[in-house]
């Protein structure tokens, strides 16, 4: 296809007949034309050395599409000779031949890469079968619009193909996310489309006059084909609320709807066009990009968080393009198409350069943006700083230290009063300190106090059973503290107090720990007593579950057992000790599934994987919501962690059962780079926050405290009315 378009630059010059000449009637290229000399009026004699009227297919469509040479006779009888480069038409050299060879490698890449990464996924070979199509449509667009056969049989073949094939992976894709197909069932009979198109094509190249006809049926179906596909978006979203048939219409539709409105339909009504089929076929570039961004997991489409992005840069491109386009409109009067070039230039310009800035300040923060009076920013890096210090006293003399940097101020100190001696100790002790300072302030002073006095600032920092410290900051009656400064003071002294008691406690244990070294026991009754607590806990879960199933069950049956003991009917008792046996089967179905819960058998044998599968099975049977799901394989050397995904998992979809009462749950389990991350969101009843923190729930508390027993970060985020979403991410180490 690209051979046949480099063969000859393509000029579209429209021509009419008039007493046996042919005279130029428009020209498409004008600044070529006028650069050439070449005008309305003049006469064309020769194309590439043939004679005009022994070119074929101006009897029925007066344009030449394409040439390397021309001879004209100008309306004053010069005779001018024009010789014809691709690059004397730059428009059409990039648009037909350098974009579209550029986007087929583009496809190329990513339908290799596709199918490296996932060959046995139908979903993704349906994907590739429709990137395919789409290259080979836009890639023999020259061919096609210069009428050679094989150009044209592959460009509307491949225009019908495309979107059938797509209608046939909407369908696969609807079924992956367990959703109803709204069209047709039998897709079979939509492949009659690209033969009826191969069929056409090959009766316009034997029948020419009918090319015409043919080109405009094809359109229609085309334009038929792609409001279908747009309806069961549209309304698969609307009734289903998928985010991801959103991303699927942004990323795959939208891309020909410039095509489709702007060219397509304006054809067919009006047989005319508002931008050409090269510049409309520009924005199929979106579709290979968005797949760039895909991340090429079982979900295919997971970029919301780059949509977002795009559409944020979007917003701003495309107000500010066309506020200048509209300048550019009235004060130069340039021409629709020059202005759709302009157009597409600057706004991907636009657009690539938010990004590129976005990149850059955060690289460059530290230069563009100046911390003076950046109190998060000290208070950030105060805390940094002081968090790092081990012992109580280097701890003090650090905040000192940060305190005096951050305020700039010079004098700052760190005073303990001690109670039973009302004695003044000072780090940096000096007699003009101790002669202002008031000793029955000191004692007034509480946590989150700061006082002005005459020549001090004086800030309480902690106290125990003897001690309280003091921060004192001489401002020496020039220094006067902005309240912004007194907020980020207040606020670091109550870190520094909660600092303080950590380290203490930390202190405390130890001494403890190295004291049972010394003593030679290794058991510490505080740790003992942590962990039967807790195995208690687990037990009586455990016992209350067993006694609202299992144990109510069997109580029944044995009530059951004891009629039939007693029972009369004697011809009735084999159907009733029928019934009790099914009673019998379910129990110990639910016994089982206990024991499985308890230890699943499959974790140690088929692995993970095997394992999640079979208790979302499970679920599956006893939920009421649509559950969609993802497991990536995970290598893992530590295998308790998998016994501990295997029990968050539990714990996600019971919780999902019992509390959320959502219509769609999603649980995902991912492979990172080091280690693993699940992702639960469901669109359920939500809950306050506060709410979780008081009631102290079971299952949550043990989902932290299993994903930080391994060093994980476990992230919760619910609202009442607007359901729960939970982040868990766990490196291994």
């Amino acid at each position: 296809m690209l051979s046949i378009t480099y063969s000859s630059p393509s000029i579209n010059l429209k021509v009419q007949e008039r007493n046996g000449q042919w005279i130029i009637k428009e020209l498409y290229f004008k600044e070529w034309a006028d650069h050439h000399q070449i005008a309305f009026g003049d006469t064309v004699l020769e194309v590439n050395d043939i004679q005009i009227e022994n070119i074929p297919n101006l009897e029925y469509e007066s344009i030449i599409r394409e040439a390397n040479e021309l001879l004209i006779r100008k309306q004053d009888g010069q005779i001018l000779e024009v010789k014809i480069d691709h690059l004397d038409i730059p428009q059409q050299f990039y648009y037909v031949l350098v974009i579209p060879a550029c986007y087929f490698l583009l496809n190329l890449f990513i339908v290799l890469y596709l199918n490296y990464r996932q060959k046995d996924s139908n979903l993704i070979t349906l994907l590739i079968l429709f990137i395919l199509p789409v290259s080979l449509a836009y890639v023999s667009g020259g061919a096609s619009g210069k009428l050679y056969p094989v150009g044209t049989i592959v460009n509307r073949t491949s225009m019908l193909l495309c979107l059938v094939i797509l209608i046939h992976f909407l369908k696969e894709y609807f079924r992956f996310l367990n959703l109803k197909w709204i069209f047709l069932e039998n897709l079979k009979i939509l492949y009659l489309f690209p033969m009826l198109a191969l069929l056409l094509s090959v009766i316009s190249i034997i029948i020419p006059h009918t090319n015409y006809y043919h080109s405009f049926i094809v359109l229609g179906i085309f334009f038929l084909l792609l409001v279908v596909i747009l309806g069961i978006m549209i309304v698969g979203y609307l009734k289903y609320k998928i985010p991801q048939l959103k991303i699927l219409l942004d990323s795959v539709i939208i891309p020909f709807l410039p095509f489709l409105f702007m060219y397509v339909l304006p054809m067919i009504l009006f047989n005319r066009y508002f931008l050409s089929p090269e510049v409309c076929s520009l924005f199929l570039m979106l579709i290979p990009f968005s797949f760039i961004f895909t991340q090429l997991t079982e979900r295919i489409f997971d970029m919301e968080y780059y949509i977002s992005r795009l559409r944020y840069y979007f917003n701003f491109s495309f107000i500010f393009t066309l506020w200048l386009l509209l300048g550019l409109y009235f004060l130069t009067g340039l021409s629709l198409a020059r202005l759709t070039e302009i157009f597409l230039f600057t706004f991907l310009s636009l657009m690539a350069l938010f990004y590129i800035k976005e990149r850059l300040d955060y690289h460059k923060r530290k230069i563009l943006f100046s911390t003076k009076d950046d109190y998060i920013h000290h208070l950030h890096t105060t805390i940094d700083s002081i968090g790092r210090v081990v012992k109580i006293e280097d701890l003090l003399a650090r905040f000192a230290q940060e305190v005096a940097l951050q305020l700039e101020v010079e004098h700052v100190s760190v005073l303990t009063y001690d109670f039973h001696t009302h004695q003044v100790i000072l780090n940096n002790p000096s007699k003009e300190y101790m002669e202002h300072i008031d000793e029955a302030l000191l004692e007034r002073l509480s946590l989150g106090d700061i006082q002005k006095t005459d020549y001090f600032y004086l800030a309480f920092i902690h106290q125990d059973a003897r001690f309280k410290r003091i921060l004192v900051i001489d401002h020496r009656q020039a220094i006067y503290l902005k309240d912004e400064e007194l907020l980020w003071l207040e606020l670091l002294l109550l870190y520094l107090n909660n600092f303080i008691e950590n380290t203490k406690m930390i202190e405390e244990l130890l001494q403890q720990l190295k004291h049972k070294k010394a003593s030679g026991n290794q058991e510490l009754s505080w740790l003992n007593k942590l962990l039967w607590l807790r195995f208690e806990e687990e037990k009586y879960q455990l016992a209350q579950e067993l006694h609202d199933t299992i144990l109510q069950e069997q109580l029944h049956i044995a009530r059951e057992m004891d009629a039939l003991v007693h029972w009369k009917d004697v011809e009735m008792i084999p159907s009733q000790l029928e019934k009790v046996h099914e009673q019998m089967v379910i129990s110990l179905n639910d016994l089982r599934g206990y024991c499985e819960s308890l230890k699943p058998p499959l974790l140690d044998t088929l692995g993970l994987n095997a394992a999640l599968k079979k208790l979302i099975q499970k679920i599956h049977k006893r939920v009421d919501f649509l559950l969609i799901y993802t497991i990536d394989r995970l290598y893992l050397e530590d295998e308790r962690l998998n016994l501990m995904i295997y029990r968050l998992f539990q714990e996600l979809l019971n919780n999902a059962l019992k509390h959320a009462y959502a219509n769609t749950v999603e649980v995902h389990l991912l492979s990172t780079e080091e280690g693993f991350e699940i992702l639960y969101t469901d669109d359920g009843i939500g809950c306050n926050m506060d709410d979780i923190r008081h009631a102290d729930s079971m299952g949550i508390r043990g989902m932290q405290e299993r994903v930080q027993s391994f060093n994980g970060k476990f992230m919760l985020d619910t609202k009442v009315g607007e359901g729960m979403t939970i982040r868990i991410q766990v490196n291994e180490v």
